[in-house]
């Protein structure tokens, strides 16, 4: 874009300067009155002319009151044979100031033959500009079928190794393997092993699936090819495979080398899964890719590493043996790996000495690796918008919550009805965690609103957890449905504060039974096979395996779990009232309560955490 710009005002310039040019030629004179010959010789003859400047056949006249005139003779005619045509005496011509101004070469060209050449100069510019259009139009036709191959810079600056990638173990020895057969392939080839054809990298957004890749090509030391595999796709028949062999040759005649594919969900689909069958552009691509992974062409040195989040739609072919040999699968971080992250993510950042990134490991459970780097850029941003020169623990805390649930909302304007109903809620759903065995503890209480939620209570395992049980599963939903309950038992009104609530306990209530094989009356079975149409919309087409009848039944069930949690936070709500409005008392006083705090609360109404 820089360049077009350049070549534009470049032609401007040449432009400019040849009109300029062109009108220095005629120099500019202050207005002289035209007059006739006859009229010229009478002023002569009257001596009223002091001077005449001969100029080719234009003659500029200055008369003694100081009026400027200018009058035309005739070509190839004297000045001299003018005047004495006209009777004038050679004493009176004698009398007046007659010069003879030469042209210079120089006016000549440009006063004669400037105007004529100018114009050619002009259209011959204007075509010039419109083929140069028109052949890179030209170019851009032919180069439609390339692919937009981007080399990584193994720059010192942006390089990313292993030792920058926290966590991820397994997956990181996977790749290293990748990595040495490259540098060093002559100790795999002596014991017969052949370089893998591909590595797929699976996980959920934000695992580190492209830092992965990322590192690889900082670790290796051959090209690292990367492209999108949404770029390979576009309206025109053939043209996705054209710069997927296009994608392929250059990485080949670069072997040993590594060609990276992003997102290859985006061209890897299910094939005769769509709406257009099974010549539509993308599958043409897909089998383009196919071919050149594991087709008749063996001998190639090429690794190929994809990234998806959507393992589940990929085509079996591209899955096979021979194609993608590796699949690795990055889950999201445990807490010593967060907390490894964190501190990757704090290097560049002025941390307060009582910072202690454990703590903020232990409060982030289910984050993925972006969502920590975003949650320190956060509260580094938060210091310094309170001008601060160090981050502390609550602005991390804080950040914490803003990534989780938003921003907070203090200026919105709220009453004291809703205040108290938010404030009732809250405690309800803190103190029913409180009083169950098998629910988590309690690491804060807020109502100040953040994003679209009046008020949150935040629960935190106290180990990391993979697995759950039936029991903790029972706990969940008692805790979802305690607002409900304080509302209920101890306002005598409910209200749509809890609208999220019971969609959340009916969505948990319908896994117990569909998925988890955790209802009594149905015992280890599961129901549906998980399979949705995604190629329409998530959601909109799904194959159930159970009849209506059995539906019915599964509802009948989900109801029967949603009222014996009801009736559990019920329970526990009438049985401390006087703990739950002190909380309520506590949190329209101060609006949020700590663990501490909140701990110290129930402590003086006698309630020992996990009694029921």
């Amino acid at each position: 874009m820089a360049k077009q710009t350049l070549r534009i005002l470049s032609w401007a310039a040449i432009v400019f300067v040849s009109l300029a040019l062109f009108f220095s030629a005629f120099p500019q004179s202050e207005p002289r009155k035209n007059i006739g010959l006859n009229e010229l010789a009478g002023k002569v003859t009257a001596g009223e002319v002091k001077k005449i400047e001969v100029s080719g056949d234009t003659l500029f006249v200055d008369l003694f009151n100081d009026e400027k005139l200018v009058s035309e003779k005739e070509p190839s005619t004297g000045v001299l044979e003018i005047f004495s045509s006209y009777g004038i005496s050679p004493e009176i011509i004698r009398k007046v100031d007659v010069s003879i101004k030469n042209q210079s070469a120089r006016n000549i060209w440009l006063g004669v033959i400037l105007p004529i050449l100018l114009p050619g100069i002009l259209i011959v510019l204007f075509f010039l500009f419109f083929f140069r259009k028109a052949s890179a139009g030209a170019n851009q036709a032919l180069m439609f079928g390339r692919a937009n191959l981007h080399l990584f810079t193994n720059l010192k600056e942006d390089r990313i190794t292993f030792k920058d990638v926290a966590g991820l173990t397994e997956a990181k020895q996977e790749l290293e393997e990748v990595v040495d057969f490259l540098k060093n392939s002559k100790k795999f080839l002596d014991l017969g092993a052949k370089i893998p054809r591909g590595v797929l990298l699976m996980g959920p957004p934000g695992s580190g699936k492209t830092l992965l890749a990322r590192a690889v090509a900082g670790e290796a030391n051959v090209p690292f090819f990367h492209i999108s595999a949404s770029e390979f796709v576009e309206m025109f028949v053939g043209v996705g495979a054209a710069r997927t062999r296009d994608a392929f040759a250059t990485a080949k005649r670069a072997a040993p080398s590594i060609l990276f594919i992003d997102e290859i969900d985006a061209v890897g689909r299910e094939r005769g899964a769509g709406l257009g069958g099974g010549h539509d552009e993308r599958e043409q691509t897909l089998n383009q890719i196919l071919v050149e992974m594991d087709g008749f062409d063996r001998d190639t040195n090429v690794i190929v590493l994809a990234a998806t989040n959507r393992p589940d739609v990929l085509d079996s072919a591209l899955l096979r043996p021979g194609r993608f040999d590796r699949r690795i699968y990055l889950d999201l971080p445990d807490i010593r790996e967060r907390e490894a992250i964190l501190k990757i993510h704090s290097k560049n950042k002025p941390l307060d000495p009582s910072v202690d990134l454990s703590k903020v490991a232990v409060r982030t459970p289910g984050f993925s690796g972006a969502d920590l780097a975003n949650l320190m850029n956060e509260a580094a941003i938060l210091a310094a918008r309170h001008d601060k020169k160090s981050i502390s623990q609550e602005d991390i805390y804080n950040s914490t919550e803003k990534v989780l649930l938003g921003p907070e909302r203090k200026g919105r304007l709220v009453s004291e009805n809703e205040r108290k109903i938010t404030a009732f809620h809250e405690a309800g759903h803190a103190l029913v965690a409180a009083g169950l065995k098998d629910s988590d503890p309690v690491h804060k209480i807020s109502i100040v609103s953040r994003g679209r939620v009046g008020g949150y209570t935040i629960k935190l395992p106290v180990e990391e957890r993979r697995i759950k049980t039936r029991r903790q599963f029972l706990a969940d939903l008692a805790v979802i449905l305690g607002g409900y309950a304080a509302e209920e038992e101890l306002l005598g009104e409910i209200s749509t504060g809890a609208t999220q609530d019971l969609k959340q306990a009916a969505e948990l209530s319908r896994d117990l039974v569909t998925r988890f094989g955790m209802s009594e009356k149905f015992g280890p079975v599961a129901f549906g096979n998980g399979e949705e149409a995604v190629f329409l919309g998530r959601g909109i087409v799904s194959d159930n395996n159970y009849s209506e009848k059995i539906a019915g039944e599964i509802d009948d069930e989900i109801k029967k779990l949603i009222g014996s949690a009801h009736k559990l936070a019920k329970k526990i709500v009438n049985q401390y009232k006087p703990a739950l409005k002190k909380i309520a008392e506590k949190l329209l006083e101060k609006e949020l309560l700590e663990q501490e705090e909140f701990y110290a609360i129930i402590k003086q109404f006698k309630i020992k955490p996990g009694k029921v």
